[in-house]
């Protein structure tokens, strides 16, 4: 493993770390406040791209792959979280309008 493949490793660990805990917010809070769904699709692309580079340099056998795809997991549930707040914030929206 090369230190460029260290250095990477860590980045992604230290990045999906942070996925958990934002993820549990989204969950409970059931707001897309402070959340962006373009900042998730640039994370998104950005991971995508990621991982084809890994796969164009090292193969599908790429040890790189197992935290970019864990990412790609992670970011995806909080995105999806997004639209489920989302639907919950308008039917609020629509509850109290009809009152």
């Amino acid at each position: 493993m090369s230190v460029a493949g260290i250095l990477e490793t860590v980045m992604l660990v230290c990045f999906g770390a942070a996925w958990p805990a934002s993820i549990a917010k989204s969950w409970r809070s059931r707001s897309t406040q402070g959340k962006s769904l373009f900042f998730l699709l640039i994370l998104l692309a950005g991971y995508a791209a990621g991982i084809a580079k890994t796969v164009v340099s090292d193969g599908f056998g790429g040890y790189l792959l197992i935290p970019y795809c864990l990412n790609v997991v992670l970011v995806s549930a909080d995105a999806a979280l997004y639209f489920r707040n989302a639907l919950i914030e308008r039917a609020a929206r629509d509850a109290s309008a009809e009152k």
